[in-house]
């Protein structure tokens, strides 16, 4: 049993640490052609964020690993694979309500891990990348790496998932992980100006927070930032 889930575990790394590699790259890619320059003299940083980064997928592979082989196993989890097994309307709400309760915990422990202590300890890592590239993404303190890698595990014991609604909410999850971080705003203006852009974080929005440090907490929605009154809109245009 100890094997098994030892390979399942390295087998979940090397899919995060090829997941990020692979969005990441992709990113700084097209930003090398778009926002020419932007990356200029930013070569030690970004392999800073690399290292980081693949150590947090370690760290993220690790519970991912157990989870996926406890549902494998002994169907441990409420993962589902049949289109049929829950109504076909629960799978937009259960995207929802992973994405809500992912960018909740995240909120709280973000601006937890701006209290000066903490700060110190963990999150100062994340924060030396001045500015953030595509790199940053995961470039994560091992601490702050935990916080973060145990969210959707914890979840898939507790809300009801189908397997590709899960497919698609790590795929969310990378994807804006990475495009809020690489400096230039990917989305058209006509949507991050919108009334529904007015309630999503892009990376105009997460630019700031970087910029200013004690605002823009959120990771996909901007709902807690208006409510608790830390949300100071969007950063110049770049």
């Amino acid at each position: 049993m100890f094997a098994a889930i030892l390979l399942s575990a390295l087998a979940m790394t090397a899919i995060v640490a090829f997941r990020y590699l692979l969005a990441s790259g992709a990113f700084a890619l097209a930003t090398a052609r778009v926002r020419p320059g932007l990356y200029r003299g930013l070569n030690a940083q970004i392999r800073r964020e690399i290292g980081w980064s693949l150590a947090s997928a370690a760290i993220y592979g690790v519970p991912a690993g157990v989870v996926a082989w406890g549902w494998q196993e002994h169907g441990w989890t409420r993962i589902y694979g049949g289109w049929h097994d829950y109504p076909l309307w629960y799978l937009p709400l259960s995207l929802f309500l992973y994405l809500f309760a992912h960018d909740s915990w995240f909120y709280w422990t973000h601006r937890l891990l701006h209290q000066p202590r903490w700060f110190r300890v963990a999150h100062a890592v994340h924060h030396a990348s001045r500015p953030p590239t595509a790199w940053a993404a995961m470039s994560f303190h091992p601490i702050e790496a935990l916080s973060g890698a145990i969210v959707i595990p914890a979840l898939v014991f507790i809300v009801p998932i189908h397997v590709a609604m899960l497919g698609l909410v790590l795929t969310i999850m990378t994807v804006m992980g990475v495009t809020n971080h690489m400096g230039w705003e990917l989305f058209p203006r006509a949507l991050v100006h919108s009334r529904i852009g007015g309630w999503l974080i892009t990376a105009s929005h997460h630019q700031r927070h970087h910029d200013e440090y004690r605002c823009n907490y959120g990771l996909y929605f901007r709902f807690w930032d208006r409510l608790c009154g830390t949300d100071r809109g969007l950063s110049a245009p770049r």
